[in-house]
């Protein structure tokens, strides 16, 4: 089966995921090691905490996570092949804390974070590339505080083209900084009340 990268550390340390297909862009360990370095040393979130993995494609960032520890990795993709993708490879993996919503994204995240568990310590927005609609439209509605999708200090990241740049704000997600990889960013947003003044971009 096609590769779709490693579990880097913990209690499924080395395996091998399986890529879900050819319209999927697998996590690469430097991201990976990237996105969760910040969430081991982050002091606004208690490591390890429930994590969200939208767009999940092979769902290596939230099989990452339970293999951390996480408390529940909660993967959300529309895609038949990718969801059953990630069900072997949660089986594979033993662990048992993640949950697989075979759905449209955005209809998930009109629901509210208590729907799947939420509200979240942590999350990730992956969307096609080719779609950057996707990723404003996820980043305002996981950061409308009447949906309750992050917990307080949490932190979102989005992964995203390079040359595309996502406001500094949506809602309750505020933009703390920005992390180039080759033709991948990384855009980081913390869950903080919006006040008086806040740029709105």
């Amino acid at each position: 089966m096609p590769d779709g990268g490693r579990v880097i550390t913990g209690t499924a340390k080395g395996l091998r995921l399986t890529a879900p297909g050819p319209g999927t862009r697998p996590l690469g360990d430097r991201v990976k090691q990237a996105l969760f370095g910040t969430l081991d040393s982050d002091p606004g979130v208690a490591w390890p905490a429930p994590f969200l993995d939208l767009f999940a494609g092979s769902g290596a960032a939230g099989i990452e996570a339970l293999s951390r520890g996480a408390p529940l990795a909660v993967f959300v993709e529309r895609d038949a092949g990718a969801a059953r993708t990630m069900g072997h490879d949660l089986r594979r993996s033993g662990l048992t804390r993640g949950r697989v919503v075979r759905r449209d994204v955005l209809a998930v995240l009109r629901e509210g974070g208590a729907s799947l568990g939420g509200p979240f310590g942590a999350a990730l927005v992956d969307p096609p590339y080719d779609e950057p609609r996707l990723l404003a439209d996820s980043l305002t509605l996981l950061g409308e505080p009447g949906l309750a999708w992050m917990a307080e200090r949490g932190l979102v990241v989005a992964k995203h083209f390079w040359r595309v740049e996502p406001q500094g704000r949506y809602g309750d997600l505020l933009l703390e900084r920005v992390r180039r990889f080759g033709e991948t960013a990384l855009s980081y947003y913390r869950c903080t009340a919006a006040t008086e003044g806040d740029p709105q971009r």
